[in-house]
């Protein structure tokens, strides 16, 4: 054999042993069971309440969706000038509401005030909810309306801001103040505010992923080092692909489910769709159609 064979012949004998020493020594643990994720079928969450059928976030679209019979809601969260936590997803308010602005340059007061229905336009392309009275809701009204169900908490403000700094102890305190903790998935784009959250909840709430932990666990997946990885997160709540990367595959749902965590998919409004995530092994939609996903699931 020639120099350049024996030297391949090397490297591919020493990545096999490499990959036969971390596989005796590292051994992956599954997640501890969350009550929260304690389902038997597969769960329909209303995005933003179902933000198709109603101004995304409303009482309107929350009433609405729970009335559908879903199990549960996505939202998003924010902290308000006086440091309250409001339902709300953008940073600016001028794309849903009369008012323009951050959330956080306004008390609770003052943004009670914005008008949820300004700009929303329902299925028919009419606004029909405009000067309705659709107020942005804070996270303990939410709570004590809904106390039966299952609420996905995005936590939006950026850990480096004054607001993301304040979110994780303040969420914590009011979800603990609720006796809700076994009733929410905490979660955030930025992987340092679930971090930040969990040094108060010490692992007892159902923790998502973020966008870093998404990564590891599908370069984990894509690899022969499957074994290597050690998941932070409960639950992954992701989309059908990642810039280039498919996170849809049935060996993928499998791989995470091995570890003891469902995957829930966002934001999917075709039956279709829903229907073969769910056959692949997915356990939750999250949708802004939840009429659709109610018959497509045939779920009670």
């Amino acid at each position: 054999m020639g120099k350049k064979t024996n030297v391949a012949i090397a490297i591919a004998a020493a990545a096999g042993a490499a990959w036969a020493s971390t596989k005796a020594l590292s051994k992956p643990l599954s997640r501890t069971a969350k009550e929260a994720l304690e389902y038997n079928q597969p769960i329909i969450l209303a995005h933003r309440g179902g933000s198709a059928l109603a101004p995304e976030c409303s009482p309107s679209a929350f009433e609405n969706a729970a009335k559908l019979g879903v199990h549960g809601f996505e939202i998003d969260i924010r902290l308000t000038k006086d440091e309250e936590i409001v339902v709300f997803h953008d940073e600016y308010t001028g794309r849903v509401t009369n008012l323009t602005g951050r959330v956080s340059d306004y008390t609770l007061e003052e943004i009670k005030k914005a008008d949820l229905g300004f700009h929303f336009l329902d299925l028919n392309g009419e606004n029909s909810f405009r000067d309705c009275g659709e107020q942005i809701m804070t996270l303990g009204e939410l709570l004590d309306k809904y106390p039966q169900m299952l609420i996905n908490l995005d936590i939006k403000d950026a850990p480096q801001s004054y607001e993301g700094s304040l979110m994780p102890s303040k969420l914590w305190r009011l979800l603990d103040e609720k006796q809700a903790l076994q009733r929410v998935v905490v979660t955030s784009f930025y992987d340092e505010q679930i971090d930040r959250f969990n040094l108060y909840a010490q692992n007892t709430v159902a923790l998502g992923a973020g966008e870093r932990e998404v990564r590891k666990a599908y370069t984990a997946f894509t690899s022969q080092f499957k074994h290597l990885y050690h998941p932070k997160a409960d639950v992954f709540q992701i989309p059908v692909r990642s810039n280039m990367f498919p996170l849809d595959s049935a060996s993928f749902i499998k791989f995470l489910t091995s570890l003891n965590i469902p995957v829930h998919y966002w934001t999917i409004d075709d039956p279709v769709v829903m229907r073969k995530l769910i056959d692949n092994g997915a356990k939750g939609i999250i949708t802004d159609r939840p009429d659709l996903a109610i018959e497509a699931l045939k779920l009670d």
